[in-house]
């Protein structure tokens, strides 16, 4: 009989997570509790990283034809001047590939797509996970029905359920100091580059062009958890309307409705495994990071290709555990931190001569400066699935 896993949470990590053990043979029930896939959410930057994990997944090549790569852009003052360029070309010459955008909605369906039919159960909630260990299974109650498995993948995203249940002394998800407001313009706009992004006081503006012609524009304010207006793009067009162009055009471009406000949370205190008896976390349910340094869905798909390579080869699920939290743990948690110094530095940087220090040190390094930066965390070689 072959082995069996849940995955709770049908976001990025837990499709790719479910695709990975299918890969190696696993039988996998997605468990999600939306109860319609909306595809809800913007755009994303995939680095080279993961990319990597999308192809050793096998489904890179559906991911690469709905993303446009970036090769221009950089990072810029509100009254548009630059602090530095980004060299796609030169990244796309040290790892292979360039860095991608991609509607997120294209990268879900494409992930989806990679299941077999009814391997994906929408509308259940996953309240708890039953890992006795004097038995062989693990249990997962769904209403009247129980799932048993051999694996538990939690990727229930940053508030989860499983993990405050794990480790019920960890003070959970933080806020940051951020919150994030983000849309797709309605129709093809001209954004000038293929990735920006503008720094100002206590704000950040951003935009990723789309292959179609449409870009997603995100905007990073510093302020209180929990504060929103009743016309949060009315807000934006003045708060950005003496910002440089492109960004008045693509607040014009876009239509209320499809305005998105999140308030930005992290794992600020690691935890100190990422798995638990024959319980795995895995994405933001494991180490939830900022979105400044564009790693999270990338961290994720590495995620779901190292568990998937590691239960490959181990001689039982705790020893696959074991090797996926000695991988996985170290790595994903030294780039959450970097992703929170990085916010320190932009958009949450305010006073003014701290902005204007920061400004002339972006001047000033040379190029290959941000290339390091990038590879750094971007040039890393999934393990083969076979």
């Amino acid at each position: 009989m072959g082995r069996c896993a849940v995955v709770v949470g049908g976001g990025i990590g837990g499709l790719a997570a479910a695709i990975g053990l299918r890969r190696i043979g696993w039988e996998v029930t997605v468990v999600e509790r939306a109860p319609v896939l909306d595809d809800a959410g913007a755009g994303i930057s995939l680095h080279a990283n993961g990319i990597r994990a999308l192809e050793a997944l096998g489904v890179g090549a559906p991911v690469r034809e709905t993303a446009r790569a970036q090769y221009t852009g950089g990072t810029r003052t509100p009254g548009g001047r630059w602090l530095a360029r980004m060299d796609g070309a030169a990244l796309e010459r040290e790892l292979g590939t360039p860095i991608v955008g991609v509607p997120r909605a294209a990268l879900h369906r494409a992930l989806r797509d990679a299941l077999p039919s009814g391997a994906l159960l929408t509308g259940e909630e996953v309240l708890t996970v039953e890992d006795d260990p004097d038995h062989d299974r693990v249990r997962v109650p769904l209403g009247d029905t129980v799932l048993e498995s051999d694996l538990v993948v939690a990727a229930d995203g940053i508030g989860s359920l499983t993990r405050g249940r794990l480790f019920p002394r960890h003070p959970g998800p933080r806020y940051s100091g951020s919150t994030v407001v983000r849309a797709i313009t309605d129709e093809p706009v001209d954004a000038g580059t293929d990735f920006e992004l503008t720094w100002g006081a206590g704000a950040e503006f951003g935009h990723i062009a789309f292959a179609d012609g449409r870009a997603e524009w995100h905007a990073v304010l510093t302020a209180p958890p929990g504060l929103r207006h009743r016309d949060t793009l009315a807000v934006l067009r003045r708060r950005f309307d003496r910002w440089h162009d492109p960004i008045p055009q693509l607040l014009e471009a876009t239509r209320p409705e499809t305005v998105l406000h999140h308030d930005v949370h992290e794992l600020a205190t690691p935890l100190p495994r990422f798995a638990v008896g024959r319980i795995a976390l895995l994405g933001d349910a494991a180490h939830a990071m900022t979105p400044n340094l564009g790693q999270g869905a990338c961290q994720a798909l590495e995620d779901a290709t190292v568990l998937a390579a590691a239960l490959a080869t181990a001689p039982h699920v705790g020893a696959g555990l074991a090797r996926y939290d000695a991988e996985r743990r170290p790595r994903s948690q030294a780039v959450a931190r970097a992703a929170r110094q990085a916010g320190r530095l932009g958009a949450q940087l305010s006073h003014p001569v701290a902005v204007a220090l920061r400004n002339t040190a972006m001047r000033l390094a040379p190029s290959g400066v941000t290339l390091r930066a990038v590879l750094r965390h971007a040039d890393w070689q999934p393990p083969a699935l076979g």
